[in-house]
């Protein structure tokens, strides 16, 4: 990462304003690094819906910023 920062690469995470990170109704990924899904040691687990959230979140939060930095 270190070599991407050189040349201007910008690390967007899911901010903490985006609270379905914080669920305790679950067993959930995600976190300020990013989205991310719990898949269980052979992959059987399949990503839950608060996890798709917050991918979505994250792209959307994403797009955002790029807008901003394309202007």
């Amino acid at each position: 990462m270190i070599t991407l920062l050189h040349h201007g690469f910008v690390l967007v995470g899911l901010p903490y304003s985006f609270k379905e990170q914080m669920t305790m109704e679950e067993i959930s990924g995600g976190s300020p690094y990013g989205a991310s899904t719990i898949t269980g040691g052979m992959g059987e687990r399949m990503p839950s819906a608060n996890e798709l959230k917050m991918a979505k979140g994250l792209g959307k939060h994403l797009t955002e910023i790029a807008k901003k930095l394309s202007s």
